[in-house]
């Protein structure tokens, strides 16, 4: 699976400068050791102990269920959480920044379940067997919504982000989506080969999905290597523009952290007010200001000339 590759300007990974920095270098860190954990645990496969690469699976898909989490909360929070309020004006907050690191997340999470399955039908000695055709759906799904969330994260639209950003976006994003179709390619060969065989428990990841994942997961360790580059770009490189909101939204959510109103709706409510009072027939109260009369120090050339006149 992949994870959100955006080059949005608002997103809040902390509440300090430092912690944010800090805290998307772990995130993108911790995702380039899942990529590492998910090979080694396909790759476990063809060992004389496969159990231990079901518990390399569960552990690599639970942490990209929390990066994946991790980034929408993050995007989520950078614009205090007023997605339905902006999506309307900027379409890009619900398709890409929030419905990307769901899809994929829950992609994960029913790969996890498939596999957590498939690791309690090994250890009980076949006792679930009603779960076999439960754990092949549910990895098609997982990585039909792999592939979904992986589309759904190229088609990005820039505006004002630099050149440079949006080639470190390809970058990251290709590899996301060619490893997911790698996956979903996988999973449906396995799921026509396991339909005219009986196999249960662990031979139910047959050697077509276990390769193809091998090769789908190398390629989300060559996006998740492309995201720390992407990162470390975008933290260091200053005067780098990224992506702000569109369409208004910007405007929107500054307004809204200010706590103004526009004057244009102020304005609509003033009159909105009079309006009423006008048609009963009540006085429309008024501002009325004293006239204020000061006196205008008059200049000395002013007062010679108006004395020498007769």
């Amino acid at each position: 699976m992949g994870k959100l590759a955006s080059a949005r300007e608002y997103r809040m990974y902390g509440p300090t400068r430092q912690s944010r920095n800090r805290a998307e270098y772990i995130n993108a860190g911790l995702y380039l050791f899942a990529t590492v954990v998910l090979i080694s645990g396909f790759a476990a496969q063809f060992s004389g102990e496969p159990r231990s690469g079901l518990v390399l699976l569960l552990i690599a898909l639970l942490i990209m269920v929390a990066v994946n989490v991790h980034d929408m909360v993050a995007h989520l929070s950078g614009i205090d959480f007023r997605l339905p309020n902006l999506m309307e004006l900027d379409p890009q907050l619900a398709l890409v920044e929030f419905a990307v690191p769901l899809v994929l997340a829950a992609g994960a999470l029913l790969w996890f379940l498939a596999v957590l399955f498939l690791f309690l039908q090994a250890q009980k000695g076949y006792r679930y067997l009603g779960w076999e055709r439960h754990s092949l759906n549910m990895v098609v799904a997982g990585t039909a919504m792999w592939v979904l969330g992986s589309i759904h994260n190229v088609c990005q639209i820039y505006e004002r982000a630099d050149a440079h950003v949006q080639i470190l976006q390809q970058t990251v994003q290709l590899p996301f989506l060619m490893g997911s179709l790698l996956f979903l390619v996988g999973a449906i060969l396995n799921s026509r080969e396991q339909a005219k065989k009986e196999h249960h428990g662990l031979h139910l990841l047959g050697t077509t999905l276990v390769w193809m994942s091998i090769y789908g997961s190398l390629m989300f360790f060559v996006g998740g290597l492309a995201n720390v580059v992407k990162v470390f770009k975008m933290q260091q490189m200053n005067g780098l523009r990224l992506e702000k909101l569109r369409g208004g939204a910007l405007e929107r959510l500054m307004q809204g952290r200010e706590g103004q109103v526009p004057l244009i709706i102020e304005e609509q409510r003033r009159r909105s007010a009079r309006l009423p009072a006008a048609a009963a027939g009540e006085p429309v109260a008024t501002s009325t200001m004293p006239a204020v009369t000061t006196n205008i120090p008059t200049p000395y050339k002013d007062v010679l000339l108006g004395h020498a006149q007769p």
